[in-house]
C-alpha cells in the first residue's frame, strides 16, 4: 500500500522509515528529528522585484532517513536544500539540525554544520590535484595529518569502487567516477547529514542507475541522513524512505509518500507492482500542475 500524507504544511510523523543494521527499512516508534524546518520562506529580491521561492515550508526529516525533493523546475528544490545547508538564509521560518538553530540573526551557527557533507550536480574538483588529493582536502583543511588524511581517503576509494585511481586526475575519470570521488569527498569528515542537489543529473541513464545503486550501499553503510534532490521520479522513488513533492513557485510541501519497499532494493525493484504503484501515483501529481 502507498501512503501518501497530506503535509498541509504541517509537521509530518505518522510513522518514518529508517534504516536498521540489515539494511531494511523499519518502523521507528520515537524516531529523532535530524533536521527541522518551520514555516521557511524564501524571497529573492531583484530590480525587477521580488520573488518568493519558498513558502511557509514545515518539515521534520529523521535520523537515517533518505528523503528526495521532487517537483517541477523552478519549485525551490535547491533553495530548500541551500537553506538546509545554510548558503543561504531564509526570510522568515526556522532550520534546526540536531535540535539546534543553524541561524542566530544574520549569522550562522559554524558547530551545526561541523558534520555536513554536500554534493552538487557538477563534481567541483579540481582539475590540478590527483583524485587522493582531492578527497583529503577538506581534512587537510581541518588539519590532519598526512597520515591519517591519507588512510581515510583510501578506505573512502575502496567505499566508492574507486580503489587504484588515487594518483588520477579529474580529467582521466568519467562522469560517473568524478560523482563517486565528490561522494568521497563529501564523506571525508563522517558527515551525519548527505546533502545532495542532483548529483546523477548529468549522467547517462546506466550510469546513474549505476551510480543509485552504489549510494544506497553508502547510505546503508554510512548511516547517513541524507536529502536528495532530483527531477526523475524512478529515482527519487528508489533511493528514498519518503519523497516530498514541492509545488511550483512558490514552493510548499504538496505532500509526502512514504516509500514502504524494503532495503536493499534491486534495480528489478522498479518493476514491482508497488514501486510502479507509487511512481505513478507521483507522476499524477505532478501532472496535475501543467
Amino acid at each position: 500500500m502507498v501512503t501518501i500524507i497530506d503535509a498541509g504544511n504541517s509537521h509530518l510523523a505518522e510513522r518514518c522509515p529508517v534504516a536498521d543494521r540489515a539494511g531494511q527499512d523499519a518502523v521507528a516508534p520515537h524516531p529523532m528529528v535530524k533536521l527541522e524546518m518551520k514555516g521557511v520562506c524564501k524571497d529573492f529580491v531583484t530590480a525587477r522585484g521580488t520573488t518568493r521561492a519558498l513558502s511557509d515550508v514545515n518539515l521534520d526529516i529523521y535520523e537515517k532517513e533518505f528523503v528526495s525533493l521532487i517537483g517541477r523546475s523552478g519549485c525551490g528544490k535547491t533553495t530548500a536544500l541551500r537553506i538546509m545547508a545554510g548558503l543561504i538564509q531564509p526570510t522568515s521560518g526556522e532550520v534546526k539540525i540536531g535540535g539546534k538553530s543553524l541561524w542566530s540573526g544574520s549569522t550562522i551557527d559554524s558547530s551545526v554544520i561541523t558534520r555536513m557533507g554536500i554534493v552538487f550536480q557538477d563534481a567541483n574538483l579540481f582539475p590540478w590535484y590527483n583524485i587522493l588529493d582531492n578527497i583529503t582536502l577538506p581534512l587537510r583543511l581541518r588539519g590532519v595529518s598526512k597520515s591519517a588524511r591519507h588512510a581515510r581517503a583510501r578506505e573512502l576509494m575502496g567505499l566508492v569502487g574507486l580503489d587504484g585511481f588515487e594518483k588520477s586526475h579529474p580529467r582521466e575519470l568519467s562522469g560517473g567516477m568524478r560523482q563517486r570521488v565528490a561522494i568521497a569527498r563529501a564523506l571525508s569528515y563522517n558527515p551525519d547529514l548527505l546533502l545532495m542537489d542532483e548529483p546523477f543529473g548529468a549522467l547517462d541513464a546506466l550510469t546513474r542507475e549505476r551510480m543509485n545503486l552504489e549510494l544506497q550501499r553508502i547510505a546503508t553503510v554510512i548511516g547517513a541522513t541524507v536529502v536528495f534532490v532530483t527531477h526523475d521520479i524512478t529515482e527519487a522513488v528508489f533511493l528514498g524512505s519518503r519523497v516530498v513533492h514541492l509545488t511550483p513557485r512558490p514552493g510548499r510541501i504538496q505532500d509526502i509518500t512514504t516509500v514502504d519497499i524494503p532495503r536493499p532494493r534491486p534495480i528489478e525493484a522498479q518493476s514491482g507492482q508497488r514501486f510502479v504503484e507509487i511512481a505513478r501515483n507521483l507522476r499524477e501529481a505532478l501532472d496535475k500542475e501543467e
